[in-house]
């Protein structure tokens, strides 16, 4: 049986507010929780305004529902405090963190590394399909949304920090301790989106005949003179 588009997003549409009205339950901190969610409900209105006239992929919907769900439980939990260790342990009887030999909590370096990797092909259909763009374009620019998107959060967590302070600041930045941590996220963020990216683009050049003319034509110059220049200058 196959799922139509608009029942498809449906599913994931409930699957994802089943998970967060769970996970609202109770938080670890609740106004760490509200903190964490409020960019959250601006997403969730942007994807439902959008519909009706931008349909994106099944794989788009399917990816930003996942990181989604991954933050909400970082927004129960706390990012420092998510107890993954403790459910590895459950399962297995081991510590993933001394399998792989982490001393912190690194459930949010995931999450930044998910942001990069799941959000990449998702804002590169936007671009394609609302922008226009085409070739190296296509890959550049959403690599590039992703990476000042990724910094800007980090001045967000910042600025939230300083503006909210005590143990709400100290919740949401989820530093532990560690004075790189904001260079560290970010650039996790943009390992994740060159995966995608890299990944994406070897995928197309293989099911694409043109795809290399396709790059090579994006990078030629359009338009010799500048927007700006009339014929008297």
């Amino acid at each position: 049986m196959i799922i139509s588009h608009r029942h498809y997003l449906i599913i994931l549409t409930l699957l994802f507010f089943v998970e967060w009205i769970a996970l609202a339950i109770d938080p670890l901190y609740r106004k760490d929780w509200a903190l964490e969610n409020v960019l959250v409900i601006v997403a969730v209105i942007i994807l439902i305004g959008l519909y009706r006239n931008l349909h994106l992929s099944r794989i788009s919907y399917t990816f930003i529902f996942i990181f989604l769900c991954l933050h909400e439980i970082g927004a129960h939990y706390t990012y420092a405090e998510a107890p993954y260790d403790h459910w590895f342990q459950m399962l297995t009887g081991h510590s993933f963190s001394e399998l792989v030999g982490w001393e912190r909590n690194n459930f949010d370096r995931v999450i930044h590394f998910c942001y990069g990797l799941l959000l990449t092909y998702p804002v590169r259909e936007v671009f394609l399909r609302v922008v226009n763009v085409r070739g190296f374009w296509g890959y550049f620019l959403p690599f590039v949304l992703i990476a000042s998107s990724s910094m800007m959060y980090e001045l967000l967590e910042w600025g939230a920090a300083e503006l909210f302070g005590g143990d709400l600041g100290i919740a949401y930045l989820g530093t532990q301790g560690d004075v790189w941590d904001a260079h560290k996220d970010m650039a996790l963020a943009n390992l994740g989106a060159l995966v995608a990216i890299i990944f994406t683009a070897l995928l197309n050049s293989y099911h694409q005949r043109e795809f290399a003319q396709e790059r090579i034509d994006s990078l030629y110059i359009k338009r010799m003179e500048s927007p700006g220049k009339n014929e008297n200058d």
